[in-house]
């Protein structure tokens, strides 16, 4: 057995199921090794960010991690930015990078480069067998690294000789460690906090799947607290049947506000809340000045246990609040930023997974969905633009039965589109919806911020904003994929071609023509 063979076939006994590639030359004997695990099954991707964010998808469902293949430190390095995502995301990802033998780096061929380095900026452990035998039990270590609590990013890098020599095992798999429990007198000080009133408790990570949900909600009932979800979450269960709560604001003075008055601040599976963007003239950490900050449980700890531990302290007979079924109304006439939610909320379909990277264009869509049919919604958490798009791609591998819908803003969709052509390939049940308002609308809002200054051009007339000239064409782009699609301009069209899209097996995109938000 060869070091390649050795790291599949670890990997495989480890519980890896899917390998999202795009390899080159020096993987040549990783994808032979692949290509003999039956257990493994390799997708392919034509970009190296639609691998790492599919993978990064594929893990927020399938609740375990994905292996990625990457050619090398240039192909390591296109796949950063939606690994910087998965990081921030805390989804277990192990990425397999493959590099020249030694001998040959020794030389420094075009394509040499400090992977290593790579590796390092995304915190999670690096691993490089120094000869095949290692392979496997770097693989086995590698694994269990990235199902740590809360998850993380690592990688082994596979040198071609480590690859194609013999004298490899596969290893046996290392079991993680559990999520850390919170002392119980942790909780107890806590619990006094949140019956004194004048609190806020902001949940995030696993806290946002239905238990902790509950729990937050029956600790809401009983003391008052106000409840908010934090900005970016990696997995938000929604919909009828659950309790729903408001997600931090973007902009610094919309989480001021919701925090306004607060003297105490619980956090639960997230960290307190800072501003995404620094402003010369706001505060970076959003907690108010007078407030004080509680961990009830850290990114990493059991942060659900504690929530329903806490709840049965301050609400022993309490009940959570839950969304009732309901839709809104199929709306009519042009397309908005309002009306266009409503179609997703009227139709979305049961088990349905959302990908929402609507940016701007989509403030509407968690009430319009909030009584549809219970669902999932994936984020990209890390604020790096393209990871919608693949992270569909992952969700559908994961779950092939379940339907996947991904929202993704036009300028947001420009960075990955050619995950249409592996959803294509895969036959992957996505319906995809371009939010097409031919601007970077996020940005006219920011110019707001900066339009008091002396010479500050009007935002809706700098170049810099504008995706109409020329236009692009989604539709025909798509189709150049092997993605059946379709233009709407009205609430009608669009729901007669989502209707359509959800009905039909495969891959679909629509083209939803849409007003800017600034």
């Amino acid at each position: 057995m060869n070091g390649a063979e050795a790291l599949m076939r670890t990997l495989a006994e480890g519980g890896v199921e899917v390998v999202f590639t795009n390899p080159g030359t020096t993987e040549l004997h990783l994808v032979g090794a692949l290509d003999s695990v039956p257990q493994l099954r390799g997708v392919l991707a034509l970009f190296e960010g639609v691998v790492t964010g599919a993978a990064d998808g594929y893990a927020r469902i399938a609740g375990k991690p994905a292996a990625t293949l990457l050619h090398l430190g240039p192909g390591f390095a296109y796949g950063l930015t939606n690994l910087h995502n998965s990081r921030r995301a805390n989804s277990p990802v192990l990425n397999i990078v493959g590099d020249h033998p030694t001998y040959h780096n020794a030389v420094d061929p075009p394509l040499a480069s400090d992977i290593a380095a790579l590796g390092g900026w995304l915190r999670g452990p690096v691993r490089r067998p120094e000869s095949a035998a290692g392979a496997g039990t770097d693989a086995a270590a590698t694994l269990a690294s990235v199902m740590e609590p809360p998850g993380q990013v690592a990688t082994v890098i596979m040198s071609a000789d480590v690859s194609w020599s013999d004298g490899a095992t596969a290893a046996t798999p290392v079991d993680p460690p559990p999520a850390p429990a919170v002392p119980a007198d942790v909780i107890n000080q806590v619990a006094q906090i949140a019956r004194g009133g004048d609190c806020a408790l902001v949940i995030g990570g696993p806290a946002l799947r239905e238990a902790g949900l509950c729990a937050a909600s029956r600790i809401a009932a009983a003391t008052g607290l106000r409840v908010l979800q934090e900005l970016y979450s990696n997995r938000v269960e929604h919909g009828a049947g659950l309790p729903s709560f408001p997600r931090l604001g973007f902009y610094p003075d919309q989480a001021l506000e919701q925090l306004a008055g607060v003297r105490h601040v619980i956090t639960a599976g997230t960290k307190a809340p800072v501003s995404f963007f620094a402003y010369s003239d706001k505060p970076s950490c959003l907690v108010p000045q007078d407030a004080t900050t509680h961990v009830l449980a850290d990114v990493g700890q059991d942060a659900v246990a504690a929530l329903t531990r806490l709840a049965d302290l301050v609400a022993p007979d309490t009940a959570a609040h839950v969304a009732e079924p309901r839709r809104p109304r199929l709306p009519t006439g042009p397309l908005t930023l309002h009306n266009w939610c409503d179609v997703v909320g009227a139709l979305l379909p049961e088990a349905a997974i959302v990908v929402d990277e609507s940016v701007s264009s989509g403030t509407a869509l968690a009430a319009a969905t909030a009584g549809a049919p219970r669902h999932d919604v994936l984020m990209q958490t890390g604020g790096a633009m393209g990871d919608g798009m693949p992270l569909a791609v992952g969700a559908a591998v994961a779950a092939p039965d379940r339907p996947v819908v991904a929202l993704i803003a036009d300028g947001c969709a420009m960075y990955t589109p050619t995950a249409l052509w592996t959803q294509a390939r895969e036959r992957l049940n996505v319906t995809t919806v371009i939010l097409d308002n031919r601007s970077y609308a996020i940005l006219r809002q920011e110019w707001k911020y900066y339009s008091q200054r002396p010479g500050a051009r009007d935002p809706d007339g700098n170049p810099q904003f504008d995706l109409g000239s020329p236009a692009i064409d989604f539709v025909r782009l798509a189709e150049s994929f092997g993605v059946p699609a379709t233009l709407a301009r009205t609430a009608e069209e669009l729901a007669e071609q989502f209707s359509h899209a959800l009905a039909e097996p495969g891959p679909h995109l629509i083209q939803a023509m849409i007003p800017s938000a600034a």
